[in-house]
């Protein structure tokens, strides 16, 4: 399934702009200047509008750093980018700074919660991602990173509980936000290494076939075998997939079964179905029940890096 039907791709490019470029980037033989142009649309028109419009005055998102989930600044910046925001708007570079400077530092480490005075690994990887994506690195961002790097474990994952209990086996859900987090510091231009990391996280993921106990080979949990989006801090399959694909890594025969599980909820007209989110407060709903370009869009996107791959 290297390619999708004509109407499938023409459904997808009818939609919001933050779909319709990404179809057009990576579904289609679109030049750089027709993508470019069309998610510059995201500023000014659909879903991403509407969350810049819903700015405060001082920068901030619902008037918090960090929670209520999922409208504090901190989630709506993360949705932006996942929206693919231009990293030069003004208003979303101003909230991440806001975020930055409203975050405790603790040996690199942050934490936006103002009744824990300890780093946590996720929202120091959520941050990191965020200065990487709208243009904010600086030696507090390299200071983050040392942090990250320290705090992946043995095993090659990372975990916020081994910090506050000590746990030594890594968490889906923290290690995804780590690695997506390295990967978007390298892409900017980040001055520390962070191959051989990156390379050691990913390592874990494959160990585990990307969504199953390392011990018994059983699914881990439900829910990664479903792909809301956006995925807030939660680790699934899809967004897994998205970020081997993302970093153009080589396919992974232990990959096998967490693409076939993309592939069986493919309904029979070529489309995918929207999962329920994540419960907690959201700005608007993106989508309603049935088919979902947001999961269409991904699944084509991850099944062509996926069938390439291993065509060759």
């Amino acid at each position: 399934m290297g390619t999708a039907p004509d109407d499938v791709i023409e459904w997808l490019l009818a939609g919001d702009p933050a779909v319709a470029w990404q179809t057009l980037d990576a579904l289609t033989a679109a030049g750089v200047d027709e993508v470019d142009a069309l998610r510059r649309r995201v500023e000014s028109q659909g879903w991403g509008a509407r969350l810049l419009a819903a700015q405060d005055e001082d920068g901030r998102w619902a008037g918090a750093l960090y929670s209520p989930k999922w409208t504090s600044t901190t989630y709506t910046l993360l949705l932006l980018e996942r929206l693919g925001l231009p990293g030069d708007n003004r208003q979303a570079r101003r909230g991440c700074s806001v975020v930055w400077e409203g975050a405790h530092t603790f040996d690199g480490g942050l934490n936006l919660a103002r009744s824990i005075w300890m780093a946590e690994t996720c929202i120091t990887g959520m941050l990191v991602l965020l200065a990487a994506r709208f243009g904010q690195l600086d030696e507090r961002v390299d200071a983050a990173v040392g942090f990250l790097l320290d705090q992946q474990l043995d095993d090659g994952g990372w975990n916020c509980e081994s910090l506050r209990s000590g746990s030594s086996h890594g968490s889906f859900h923290t290690s995804i936000t780590a690695l997506e987090a390295l990967e978007a510091y390298a892409v900017a231009g980040g001055s520390i290494d962070v191959r051989g990391a990156s390379g050691r996280g990913r390592e874990f993921f494959l160990e585990h076939h990307l969504y199953r106990s390392h011990r018994t080979g059983e699914l881990v949990d439900p829910a990664f075998a479903r792909f809301p989006f956006p995925p807030q801090w939660h680790f699934d399959v899809m967004r897994g997939l998205e970020h081997f694909a993302r970093v153009g890594a080589s396919v992974d025969v232990r990959l096998e079964p967490a693409v076939a599980v993309v592939r069986r909820a493919r309904m029979a007209d070529g489309r995918w179905p929207r999962h329920r989110g994540h419960p907690g407060r959201e700005w608007f709903r993106m989508e309603e029940p049935g088919p979902s370009r947001w999961a269409t869009m991904r699944a084509l996107r991850v099944l062509g890096w996926w069938d390439e791959g291993t065509a060759q």
